[in-house]
């Protein structure tokens, strides 16, 4: 285990330096960060004074050498200032990605619970009308794009319950206040999650069939050991394995900001209220942050996935 661990943690720097040189150099092929001050590309400032706010802001030097005084500063800590906030980018993730957590925690709870449940009872029941049903709502998930699925649950749950006598089970369109609301969360969540919940489904139908189809799972029951005993004990714990590494990948790219999502939605995340807009303003330092701490969350993450393989099979060895 320690090995594995020291392998993996050298090859997420490896990980961690590749992206993030490639996100330093593809940025410098979009409009200068300087034009975020100076809306009318140049009007109204001198050379002089152009230069004077590159050198200040640090964009004078090569682009090696921006590089390594940006990864210098964040090996301290420091992932910059926003140009278009003018705050430091550590305080505005710090500030959004609760939100972020909090919505990709439902998400994925709302997934485990519906998808996992459903691919057992269909590969248990398989070739019935269960089965059938599971299928079908698992292509609608996977085919519908979330923004789809979260435009036909608002108006479905806001617009539409909310003009009939049933109005009192109307729920949010959007939004989240500071106060927790049970009801903000079950919109986006559904969104989020259905389309996760339909690819656990399918994973774990898939891989529930094979583990029931083995010569163990056959010899358990020649021997009479329960059915119950047999799907719960020895088919699911060895099929999990897909799925487990699925929904923890899926997870971290929740983390990383449902970014369709929280636009749909109005949702306050590290998605919409860092990413896009840090896309949109070419904000060059909140862009290489968000960055950076997306590639953290999904290596941390992969990490977990490989862990949890010696837990749900003892068989696995991590070397």
């Amino acid at each position: 285990m320690a090995k594995f661990l020291i392998s993996r943690f050298l090859s997420s720097l490896i990980s961690i330096l590749g992206a993030t040189i490639a996100i330093f150099v593809l940025v410098q092929f979009h409009n200068d960060p300087r034009e975020l001050f100076v809306p009318d590309s140049g009007y109204g400032i001198t050379q002089e004074q152009w230069d004077r706010l590159g050198e200040r802001l640090g964009f004078n030097d090569p682009v090696p050498i921006q590089y390594i005084k940006w990864i210098s500063k964040v090996v301290r800590g420091d992932l910059g200032v926003s140009l278009a906030r003018d705050r430091p980018v550590t305080d505005l993730i710090a500030g959004k990605i609760g939100a972020t957590v909090q919505l990709a925690v439902g998400g994925w709870v709302f997934a485990i619970a519906l998808g996992i449940p459903t691919g057992v009872i269909a590969a248990v029941k398989r070739g019935s009308a269960w089965d059938y049903i599971a299928r079908g709502a698992a292509i609608i998930g996977q085919g519908a794009p979330p923004f789809v699925t979260g435009l036909v649950l608002i108006w479905i749950f806001s617009v539409w319950i909310g003009n009939t006598p049933l109005s009192f089970l109307s729920l949010p369109s959007g939004g989240r206040s500071p106060d927790f609301d049970f009801k903000e969360y079950i919109l986006p969540c559904v969104a989020l999650g259905w389309g996760a919940a339909a690819g656990l489904m399918r994973l774990t139908r898939s891989a529930m069939l094979e583990v029931l189809d083995s010569e163990y799972v056959r010899l358990a029951r020649a021997k009479g050991v329960g059915w119950n005993t047999v799907i719960f004990k020895h088919a699911l714990r060895n099929a999990l394995i897909a799925p487990i590494t699925s929904a923890l990948l899926i997870f971290a790219n929740w983390l990383n900001g449902a970014l369709v999502v929280e636009i749909v939605f109005a949702w306050p995340g590290i998605g919409y209220d860092a990413l896009f807009r840090a896309v949109n303003d070419n904000d060059f330092p909140l862009l290489l942050g968000t960055v950076f701490i997306f590639i953290i969350i999904f290596l941390v993450f992969a990490t977990l996935a490989d862990i949890a393989y010696t837990v749900i099979d003892p068989r696995v060895r991590l070397s």
